[in-house]
């Protein structure tokens, strides 16, 4: 198995590509989504949804409809914060912070064949209000699985590296407080 990933600025575009991934056949068990909690306005209050933390349901109040993001929950990544999430590899972040394995959601990710240096730039953009996909697929599938994802404007993790070091991020920390996005991100990451 190869895992391709992508990050998106916005959540509707995630959502779009882990659609498109669905309608590709790619099944739902190999398909994960990570986004930060501030995706959605709908989130600003969570009592309104009383099965978020077991994830029942979370999916339709977010417009996911059927199919995989019908099951999002919220769980807390340490770095990162309150997440919405689903599938295989938040499972195994989370099972990380439960002391599984080490390196949460970074480690999670390398496991899964991610370079050290793109963990920690996908797991910052998470923690700064992106939205993570990744997709197990054979690697005779990985060429297509990658161009369904670059359909929906994932961001350049090279690119997205230099911008955060400009600011002076050096790596993804766990122990980093919560991000908190300005008006205008929280307003970019949901106008999607």
């Amino acid at each position: 198995m190869k895992t391709v990933s992508r990050a998106y600025d916005t959540y509707a575009h995630a959502r779009e590509a882990v659609a498109a991934l669905e309608a590709a056949g790619v099944p739902a068990k190999d398909i994960s989504l990570v986004a930060n909690k501030c995706v959605s306005a709908d989130l600003d209050d969570v009592e309104k949804f009383p099965d978020a933390a077991t994830g029942v349901g979370f999916g339709g109040a977010l417009g996911g409809g059927a199919g995989l993001l019908a099951s999002l929950g919220i769980l807390a990544i340490p770095g990162i914060g309150p997440v919405l999430a689903v599938g295989w590899l938040a499972s195994v972040a989370v099972g990380a912070v439960a002391g599984a394995t080490a390196g949460g959601i970074v480690g999670a990710l390398i496991d899964a064949g991610l370079s050290k240096e793109h963990a920690d730039v996908y797991s910052e953009a998470v923690r700064r209000g992106c939205t993570l996909v990744s997709a197990r697929v054979t690697g005779k599938e990985g060429a297509r699985i990658q161009a369904i994802l670059d359909r929906y404007t994932p961001i350049d993790p090279v690119k997205r590296a230099d911008d955060y070091r400009r600011e002076g991020w050096t790596h993804f920390d766990t122990k980093a407080p919560t991000y908190t996005p300005n008006e205008a991100e929280i307003e970019r990451i949901r106008r999607g």
